[in-house]
């Protein structure tokens, strides 16, 4: 358990942070940038939950992505070492990416099939929802940025970041009363 007696330090103010491994780095850093999204995507999910109290498993659900969120966060904002351990630090695993995969299937299995491009929008939930991919995908892309430029970024933390926005997605189809209020794209309409 983390225990924050303190919370300013000043440390930050000439624009400088550190990694949970104790490097520092500029708030500007790649590597700042893929963690701060995921902490965004977090925010975003906590405002869905505010419209989806009381909605049983499906809250539930919600509850546990924000907490593996920080888990995830957690797994970014630590480089790995070469010669790290299995276990020796909090990672996501693939195993919870399947755990995804089997979710996503499960809520996809209550709703109509698409026969359009769905716009973001319908109920105050699922529109949170919709927030919440976009940011997943913003920090699914700050994160391949990452790995590109030769960083370390488990492979297991990348599918996650690719599931759970595939995963948001269904997740507000099923917000929006199990797709009977889902707003559609009507292409051309506006010529």
């Amino acid at each position: 358990m983390v225990t924050l007696n303190r919370i300013y330090t000043r440390t930050g103010d000439a624009g400088a942070t550190r990694l949970a491994s104790g490097a520092q780095v500029s708030k500007a850093d790649a590597r700042v940038e893929a963690y701060g999204a995921v902490d965004e995507a977090n925010a975003c999910l906590g405002l869905a939950r505010v419209h989806t109290r009381g909605a049983g498993d499906f809250d539930a659900l919600l509850a546990r992505l924000q907490n593996e969120l920080f888990d995830l966060g957690a797994d970014l904002a630590t480089p790995a070492a070469p010669d790290e351990a299995p276990g020796a630090r909090l990672r996501i695993l693939d195993s919870q990416v399947a755990r995804l995969e089997g979710e996503i299937d499960a809520l996809n299995a209550e709703l109509p099939p698409l026969a359009s491009f769905v716009l973001p929008g319908g109920t105050e939930a699922a529109a949170a929802l919709h927030l919440a991919r976009t940011v997943c995908r913003r920090a699914e892309r700050e994160a391949v940025r990452l790995a590109e430029a030769g960083q370390p970024v488990s492979g297991p933390a990348l599918r996650y970041l690719n599931r759970l926005s595939d995963l948001l997605f269904v997740a507000a189809r099923y917000a929006n009363d199990r797709g009977a209020a889902e707003v559609f794209w009507v292409s051309g309409a506006t010529r």
